[in-house]
């Protein structure tokens, strides 16, 4: 195992979109801002999709410009549905995109309104499109769908084969209704690494069942060390009914920090952006620590270094 664990913080896209009530531009850009000071440095800030399906995302552009101008250093990632949102996110200079398709048919008809073939065909137009575009593929629904139940292991692998065919590297696999258990995690990564070794797997787990960390340290043992969280424990999908949010970026710190990993982010300043949120967005997160003392006064198991 090393020592560094990349978090890629999805609180501005991922957990806003789930807020009901519009969230002012200006809000969204103080605690991106906050979230780059505490040491974010892999964010996905917002999403290109149509304001009628998400009107939470329709200020992306305003979003991508703040941070484009005021932080050259991060690494910002934009999620695009299709390719007309892939050609938007290159107009406004973004270099990292993230591209969805659900494990699940059932669930990839509800949430894309496209069968499996035309999600896939359209990644492929993407990557013709857009050659130099970094893309990332996550796998909605990869440990369990809310209308069919088991998702199948052998569809999910064909997927990432597709997209190794095309030059895409960057696999993460979610955890959409928050329903994996750390055995069913570990067995997953071992079929996934041991048929496509030199691919870069994450994970993007959801904590509907209390079991979003445990199943991020079995994948810590099973050689994966980049995660997707979302501060306060926000997120959810529209069409997962009954799913939790996300991992929380504060507890996923605190976890690997104390067991001698570095993460590069301060939870300090982490847990004055989940208060912010708090405050003045959503009064009910769901992290351990937005509503729990650290102890980090003590130092109760001093880990190897």
């Amino acid at each position: 195992m090393g020592k560094f664990i990349q978090l890629t913080e999805v609180g501005p896209r991922d957990g806003f979109q789930n807020i009901k009530q519009p969230i002012p531009t200006e809000l969204k850009i103080r605690i991106i801002d906050h979230l780059i000071a505490a040491g974010a440095k892999n964010i996905e800030i917002t999403s290109m999709v149509s304001p009628k399906a998400i009107p939470q995302m329709s200020d992306a552009k305003q979003v991508i410009a703040h941070v484009l101008e005021h932080h050259p250093t991060i690494t910002p990632w934009v999620l695009v549905p299709n390719n007309r949102g892939a050609q938007l996110a290159v107009e406004n200079h973004i270099s990292h995109v993230n591209y969805v398709i659900s494990v699940s048919p059932a669930h990839n008809s509800a949430n894309i309104n496209r069968t499996h073939q035309q999600s896939l065909d359209e990644l492929a137009v993407i990557r013709q499109a857009h050659p130099d575009l970094e893309i990332s593929l996550s796998l909605a629904t990869a440990f369990g769908c809310p209308f069919i139940g088991a998702t199948s292991t052998d569809t999910l692998l064909e997927m990432i084969h597709f997209a190794g065919d095309l030059g895409i590297h960057h696999i993460t696999l979610c955890d959409t209704i928050g329903v994996a258990n750390p055995l069913q995690t570990a067995d997953l990564l071992q079929r996934v690494s041991a048929r496509f070794p030199h691919l870069d797997i994450g994970l993007h787990m959801h904590n509907t069942h209390g079991m979003a960390l445990a199943n991020m340290m079995a994948g810590l043992q099973n050689g994966v060390t980049r995660f997707e969280t979302a501060v306060g424990g926000l997120g959810g999908c529209p069409f997962a009914p009954g799913a939790a949010g996300n991992a929380a970026t504060e507890d996923a710190v605190n976890m690997f920090s104390r067991m001698g990993f570095d993460c590069g982010i301060s939870l300090d300043a982490l847990l004055e952006v989940s208060a912010l949120i708090r405050e003045s967005i959503e009064p009910a997160l769901l992290s351990s620590l937005s509503r729990a003392r650290t102890y980090r006064e003590f130092d109760f198991y001093p880990p190897q270094r």
